[in-house]
């Protein structure tokens, strides 16, 4: 499969990107679109792929840390340890050509999530009062941020929050769960007994970065949204717990921050999913763990700054004094 950067291979077809219920009804009979939270539909916009064009995983394959010998050191995999399960490990390399994977571990079912535009990686449980649901990729982007759906009432969901914003179950929040993106070598090195998720039965060019030097870009793609303050460069990332924000390279020059009763740490040796041509080449961005004061991991997020001031536009920014 030929590498095309997916910029420059989306922006024809997303050039009509703004659209309305009237023109999505015919791809999407069962969603109602008479209830949303979204202000303005003009905020949805077409990605370039339809409705499951970028296909989620189900019931996903693994094997063991020793056996898995495609995958590079410094490559970023997302992380999900539950207390009294084995650790599994999600590669970027899948995720990015999948976006979401609904899995069950320990009897929890969990979709792992990973928006590339936003660089935001995110593990969710999949349990609502509505019941379990599975989750597909939409297609659909708001703030440059993937849209997900239920397959079971078609309603859209916000990525980056894990809520419902079109639909039946508009309103509706998942749980996040604590999973973290880190390198390879840092997970099979802390868990060499762990499992991580096997090469799924698809022809893409796993390995390969289709958003090459996306996060050097000076704008978002399909965002016309406000840049973030304080001078922060709008694909500068920064690491959010709840509505707080903490610019990333000021943690890792530091090394350590703790503040607000979170404990952050920083140490070298993840290669950026978003940068060189082969995924596992990219410029080191660095491991990040988030802890609180007990030492329990805390859910949260290593995004990009323009996600952050979109979705948390009152968020607080933690930088230096």
């Amino acid at each position: 499969m030929r590498i095309v950067p997916i910029i420059a291979a989306l922006c024809t077809a997303a050039s009509t990107a703004a659209a309305s219920p009237e023109f999505w009804v015919h791809e999407w009979p069962k969603t109602n679109f008479e209830n949303t939270s979204v202000e303005s539909w003009v905020e949805i916009l077409s990605g370039g792929p339809s409705k499951d064009g970028i296909p989620a995983l189900d019931a996903p394959q693994f094997i063991a840390v020793a056996d898995a010998a495609v995958l590079e050191p410094r490559e970023p995999v997302i992380t999900l340890e539950i207390e009294g399960q084995v650790p599994h490990a999600y590669p970027i390399r899948y995720l990015t050509w999948h976006e979401i994977v609904n899995d069950v571990v320990g009897g929890i079912p969990v979709a792992v999530t990973f928006c590339p535009l936003c660089n935001s990686g995110i593990t969710f449980d999949r349990r609502t009062d509505a019941g379990v649901l599975s989750f597909g990729v939409s297609g659909k982007l708001r703030n440059s941020d993937m849209i997900m759906y239920d397959r079971q009432t078609e309603s859209w969901w916000q990525q980056a929050v894990g809520e419902a914003i079109v639909g039946d179950l508009t309103g509706t929040a998942l749980q996040t769960l604590p999973s973290w993106m880190e390198s390879w070598e840092a997970f099979r090195t802390r868990n060499p007994d762990g499992l991580v998720m096997d090469q799924p039965d698809f022809r893409r060019n796993y390995g390969a970065n289709p958003y090459v030097r996306y996060d050097s870009s000076h704008r978002p793609f399909l965002y016309s949204g406000e840049m973030p303050p304080h001078d922060i460069p709008a694909l500068a990332r920064v690491v959010r717990v709840g509505d707080r924000a903490w610019p990333l390279t000021r943690l890792a020059e530091q090394g350590r921050i703790t503040e607000a009763g979170v404990n952050l740490t920083w140490t070298a040796g993840q290669a950026s999913a978003l940068d060189t041509a082969q995924l596992a080449q990219g410029r080191d961005v660095g491991n990040v763990r988030v802890r609180d004061a007990s030492g329990a991991d805390l859910a949260h997020d290593v995004m990009f700054a323009f996600a952050f001031h979109a979705f948390w536009p009152d968020g607080e920014w933690m930088l230096a004094d």
